[in-house]
């Protein structure tokens, strides 16, 4: 699985359960504070289709991830 993949598959995870966690009519619902986590994950994939920089990417990198289209 290359780097694109991977990044795009522990975003949409991490979207999809601080929503959960999130709303208040979610089975597993903690706090409304969940929905910035949300927020942050939103930013950092739109402004990384800008500039090509991610964070998650550097981890990756030093685990040994192939590198794939987007971010090489």
């Amino acid at each position: 699985m290359s780097i694109d993949r991977i990044v795009f598959a522990v975003a949409g995870t991490f979207i999809l359960l601080s929503v959960a966690l999130g709303m208040s009519i979610s089975p597993i619902f903690h706090h409304e504070y969940w929905l910035f986590f949300t927020a942050f994950v939103g930013i950092n994939l739109l402004q990384s289709a800008f500039t090509g920089f991610c964070p998650l990417v550097i981890i990756l990198k030093a685990f040994g991830a192939k590198p794939g289209q987007a971010f090489s």
